[in-house]
């Protein structure tokens, strides 16, 4: 059988957190069983062959952890909340495509050498891609955003392959036994990784004024950010893509890799860059391309996210 994909390259000793800071936080048993578990399903899926673990993980997601941890549930209510014309039926078929989507992207993103295999064959299309490799001609800086549709490291592995150097900032988990190897999975595909704060922010701008390429995911609930129209609700949104991509005269390019019929293959595509302006009109201008993929195929979608938290969503 294949183990094409557990065999992650180590995370660079000068990548790795202290060793005394690694154990400053209390021991939390809750989360230390649940990485466990985590582990140990990552475990015995990656002995599988790839195209088999990749849709055990999506039934795994849609019909065990989905349903026992409240994904589903969350799911149905933003789909309800979003398109309460729709029958629940639909609305239902929608969530389990979209829990089947994460657990499939969970399992791909652990399984970097045969995931990057893959992305050699990607070849990614859109005038946003002609305008990223005249950037990178000329050293120009680019800020590539996306949401958490399809799986964006598909698009992010795809562009590593053909030698672009991309970088991306990250929200660490809040169970940091099983953040730690999954920080490891997104360092493995190539190209920096930053944490959100203080720190890795300095990082990310380093990388992006050296004329750099950096990814940007704007589809979670931000406190304090204005709320942007998203599938008819309002939805807070950080406008922090478009204000760095002012700062430092960045493209800003939406971008989206979208999971084929297959199950295991994507469409890699980049929109033209979005025109300078202020940055709640760019922003909404990065929605509304998010949207429109959405509209045209919901089940690659996260529903899982509160997205609407701001609006009064529970």
């Amino acid at each position: 059988m294949s183990t094409d994909g557990d065999d992650r390259p180590p995370l660079p000793l000068q990548a790795r957190p202290p060793f005394r800071s690694r154990f400053r936080s209390p021991f939390r048993p809750d989360h230390f069983l649940v990485n466990l578990g985590a582990r140990g399903l990552i475990g015995l899926a990656l002995v599988l062959p790839y195209g088999w673990r990749v849709g055990f993980v999506g039934w795994l997601m849609r019909r065990v952890i989905g349903p026992f941890a409240g994904y589903g549930a969350r799911a149905r209510e933003n789909l309800a909340l979003v398109w309460p014309e729709r029958p629940e039926a639909e609305r239902h078929a929608i969530a389990e495509a979209a829990l089947d989507n994460a657990g499939r992207t969970l399992i791909e993103n652990y399984s970097t050498r045969a995931f990057l295999a893959r992305a050699q064959a990607i070849e990614p299309e859109g005038p946003g891609y002609a305008a990223l490799t005249a950037a990178r001609a000329a050293k120009r800086p680019v800020i590539l955003v996306s949401g958490h549709f399809g799986n964006y490291e598909a698009a992010r592995a795809a562009l590593v392959t053909r030698g672009f150097d991309i970088g991306g900032l990250y929200r660490n988990l809040s169970n940091r036994y099983f953040n730690a190897h999954y920080v490891e999975t997104m360092q493995a595909f190539g190209g920096p990784v930053f944490p959100q704060g203080r720190a890795g922010t300095a990082g990310f701008v380093r990388h992006l004024k050296a004329g750099g390429q950096l990814v940007l995911l704007f589809d979670q609930d931000v406190r304090g950010a204005p709320a942007l129209p998203f599938l008819g609700q309002p939805a807070r949104t950080a406008l922090s893509a478009a204000e760095l991509a002012l700062r430092f005269g960045a493209e800003l390019i939406p971008f989206f890799a979208t999971r084929q019929p297959d199950g295991l293959t994507f469409r890699v595509t980049l929109d033209a860059p979005v025109p300078p302006g202020d940055p709640e009109t760019m922003m909404r201008a990065v929605t509304q391309a998010l949207e429109a993929r959405v509209l045209a195929d919901p089940g690659q979608w996260f529903w899982i996210h509160r997205r609407w938290k701001g609006s009064g969503q529970a």
